[in-house]
């Protein structure tokens, strides 16, 4: 089924299925082989070379999704990322990263690019300026990540696009945060956009993936590292992240109505010293989100009065689950220094601004009155226990 001037929720719903022709049942079916015949067949199939029937089809929704011509699935967002990047980088090349990335990014270029002979810049912000100021001659990929993780900073998608362009330099996008529900990356100039799909892809806490997608031709070559990384899914796990995807933007839409609800209210906190939400006005990204995106997310950050102890917070919430990862329909607070960002030292995690008593905050379904009611009785109890003390 073609794609052509679908909507989102028929996109998400219908692109990509299988068509159950013994049975007809309503929902693709599941192709467990991992061995298939390689006579007189077309394509010969296998597991590693991302060519199964649930992996072609699942292939066809993605790439839908992001208004590409071809996506990859891989078995986690850093297997998607490190893939992509090793696609692009060789021995002598480099690579400008922004700043405010995701942790697990961070620790792949400092501990595995100088193995193989890589460079890598960190910006020192995330303005487009920041990245022309690290490119180097033998530059080959600038990386961009909006809104970042776990500081929603906002970068202009379209502006690092125009650079990488008129430096003839790849573009490549960690567009996990925002979800293709609110923002195509490509339809800005990005070559190509990476997820970690165990997010908002998967929706639900109980998958592990990832996606790389791009035109036909940047794929083909992630295609060839791919197949010698080994990064590949297994067909349940495949079966269940099409499922999944059916209701990808129902889900996100209401999550982005929950988080705004919420950093309004925690904006408005004695309790809260600051809020990072690109939806509010005073974000500093705000008018710029508004112009590359299409929902302003499910994500936000926030810092806790240092009076208020965020470990015994955490201890006391009962509703919303100190719980890692982000993007289920549940919704979860962490914090960034024990966790996401935890292999980063403590002197670059201040260089980002990313403070020991930050916490984010990933937005589930629920109703907000429960998750406002949640985090006050929270806070009341650290309250009381530091009068008691």
């Amino acid at each position: 089924m073609k794609n052509d001037k679908k909507g989102l929720n028929t996109i998400c719903t219908h692109v990509g299925e299988l068509e159950d022709k013994e049975f007809k049942g309503a929902v693709s079916p599941l192709y467990m082989g991992t061995s298939y015949q390689f006579e007189d067949v077309a394509v010969k199939r296998y597991p590693r070379y991302y060519n199964t029937p649930n992996q072609e089809a699942l292939c066809k929704k993605l790439a839908a999704l992001e208004h590409t011509e071809a996506a990859l699935i891989f078995g986690s967002g850093m297997a998607a990322i490190s893939t992509a990047l090793m696609t692009f980088l060789q021995a002598g090349d480099h690579v400008v990263l922004q700043q405010t990335i995701y942790g697990g990014t961070y620790h792949f270029a400092v501990s595995q690019f100088e193995r193989f002979g890589i460079e890598y810049s960190f910006t020192t912000g995330w303005e487009v300026e920041d990245f022309e100021k690290e490119i180097k001659p033998n530059t080959k990929v600038l990386y961009l990540e909006t809104p970042s993780n776990p500081l929603l900073t906002i970068t202009d998608v379209q502006g690092v696009a125009d650079l990488a362009k008129k430096k003839g330099i790849l573009s490549m996008i960690d567009n996990t945060f925002a979800s293709p529900v609110n923002q195509n990356p490509i339809d800005f100039g990005i070559d190509v956009v990476v997820h970690s799909a165990t997010k908002y892809m998967g929706g639900h806490s109980d998958i592990c993936a990832g996606v790389v997608a791009a035109s036909q031709e940047l794929m083909d070559k992630v295609w060839q590292t791919g197949i010698c990384f080994g990064g590949s899914l297994s067909e349940y796990t495949v079966w269940l992240l099409e499922r999944s995807l059916k209701t990808m933007a129902i889900r996100v839409k209401a999550q982005n109505e929950n988080a705004m609800k919420m950093a309004t209210y925690l904006s408005q906190s004695k309790d809260v010293d600051n809020v990072y939400y690109p939806g509010l006005k005073d974000h500093p990204g705000h008018e710029l989100a508004k112009s590359q995106m299409k929902g302003f997310g499910g994500m936000l950050s926030f810092e806790l009065n240092p009076e208020i102890n965020a470990s015994l917070f955490f201890k006391e919430l009962k509703l919303i689950k100190p719980s890692m990862s982000l993007a289920g329909i549940e919704s979860t607070m962490l914090s960034p220094t024990q966790t996401s960002h935890a292999l980063m030292s403590p002197e670059d995690r201040a260089k980002q601004g990313i403070k020991d008593s930050l916490i984010r905050f990933s937005l589930g379904i629920e109703e907000t009155e429960d998750l406002i009611a949640d985090i006050e009785q929270a806070i009341a109890k650290v309250k009381s226990m530091t009068v008691t003390a």
